[in-house]
Formats: structure tokens, sequence, C-alpha cells
């Protein structure tokens, strides 16, 4: 079977009536949101076995808050 490229799936769903359109919209949005979310639990699995192994150390929340707000400004 030959790989489709993005733009015969555009092309294949400008076929589709608006309804269906808009729920296939729907639906690759709920299952883009699912594996963003099963993503951030093997993180987190991850790092929990690594913090319960030593080789991850605590640090103060203030560092960790100061941490997010530059990776969020630098994604900006």
């Amino acid at each position: 079977m030959d790989a489709a490229t993005l733009n015969d799936v555009i092309e294949t769903a400008m076929k589709l009536p608006a309804e269906q359109r808009d729920m296939l919209v729907e639906i690759l949005r709920s299952r883009q949101i699912a594996a963003h979310r099963q993503e951030i639990a093997v993180d987190a699995a991850e790092s929990v076995a690594e913090f319960r192994a030593g080789r991850l150390s605590s640090q103060p929340l203030d560092e960790i808050l100061a941490e997010l707000h530059r990776a969020i400004e630098d994604e900006e």
C-alpha cells in the first residue's frame, strides 16, 4: 500500500461533506490531545522512577517555577 501524502489526505478530506469534515477535525484534535496526554504520562512515570532510584534530586519550588517561566518565555 502506498503511503498517502499530507496533500492527498487534505484533498480527500475536502471531498467530504462539511459536517463530516468538522467531525474529522474534532476526531483528530481529540486523538492529538490523547497522544500528548500519553506522552506526559510516560514522561512522568520515567521521572518518578528516576527520582525513586536516586538519580534525581528534589528542588525548591521557586526554582522549578522560574525554570518553567523561562521555558514558556523561550517558546514565545
